[in-house]
């Protein structure tokens, strides 16, 4: 992915809410899979990461694994925010 990719995407969400909000158990198989869902309906999500989640774990740390666990792109962590993109599979 090159720097103006994440520029742009960056851009979009810039004003967007977040659409995905991780609570203090952390990054368990319902976030991952909620996130893929969103991923895969959208390409791009922005997520939130709630202060009580960060006790155990860095924000970087949980935005690495769910960005592993529904293969996508980890374009940005800004505090208790991330950015996720993921390619939509082109139909046939």
């Amino acid at each position: 992915m090159t720097a103006k990719m994440k520029q742009r995407i960056k851009a979009a969400l810039r004003t967007e809410r977040p659409t995905l909000h991780i609570g203090k158990e952390g990054a368990t198989p319902q976030i991952v899979n909620e996130a893929a869902k969103q991923l895969d309906s959208r390409e791009m999500i922005k997520a939130k990461i709630l202060k009580t989640a960060l006790q155990d774990e860095e924000a970087k740390t949980i935005a690495v694994k769910i960005a592993e666990e529904t293969e996508s792109v980890l374009i940005e962590v800004r505090g208790h925010t991330f950015l996720l993109f993921k390619r939509k599979a082109k139909k046939r």
